[in-house]
């Protein structure tokens, strides 16, 4: 059987008409086109989570402006996009500096920080060093299949924690993860379950 051909959309990203398959998000479709929109939160091997929100556009679409995440926005045909305005820049702004408070040392958060004026001394810090992109526990449980890594709690106490049961099996081989994550916590909440679940275990 062929491949069924996909139609093609025609949008306008930042006063650039940009072709793109339907079905794709406006994010892939700018990334096409060479046009940078930050995510922290997205993987392309990984469904849209929009967890981080500074993919936040403006979308134009049949005369009314809305404000979406471009990471789970779908494009479509004469839809204008603007990926920078005084309100976008102003919530991603917000944004770093609240992820800055968990994460002031962040290499990748300091380099957007600069990027748009954010004070990482605005908030109140909060220790925990991980800003909850959940890239570390979707990685795991979507293309690994082994969910080794996961959420606990809701709310201002969630936080992410290895399975002992599961991550004494799968991660010291593995670690795949660790890459993954924008402020270098998945590393030492890894090592902190493995030293106190398995103490007599090197690493």
């Amino acid at each position: 059987m062929g491949r069924i051909k996909m139609s093609v959309v025609t949008l306008i990203i930042d006063n650039k008409e940009v072709e793109a398959e339907e079905g794709t998000t406006v994010l892939e479709a700018a990334r096409s086109a060479g046009i940078d929109i930050p995510t922290i939160c997205h993987h392309e091997k990984l469904k849209p989570y929009t967890a981080c929100r500074l993919c936040m556009v403006e979308i134009e679409a049949k005369g009314r402006i809305n404000l979406d995440t471009a990471c789970s926005r779908p494009v479509a045909d004469n839809l204008v996009v603007r990926t920078r305005s005084e309100t976008v820049d102003r919530i991603r702004k917000m944004l770093l500096e609240l992820m800055l408070a968990h994460a002031p040392d962040a290499v990748e958060l300091q380099d957007l920080a600069q990027e748009y004026g954010a004070d990482k001394a605005r908030f109140e810090k909060e220790p925990s060093f991980c800003i909850l992109c959940g890239l570390c526990v979707r990685y795991c449980a979507e293309v690994k299949k082994k969910n080794a890594v996961g959420f606990v709690d809701t709310g201002v106490s969630r936080e992410i924690n290895f399975i002992p049961e599961i991550a004494s099996k799968e991660c010291s081989n593995c670690k795949e993860c660790f890459p993954l994550c924008p402020t270098e916590a998945l590393q030492a909440t890894y090592l902190l379950t493995h030293a106190l679940a398995f103490p007599t275990t090197p690493f």
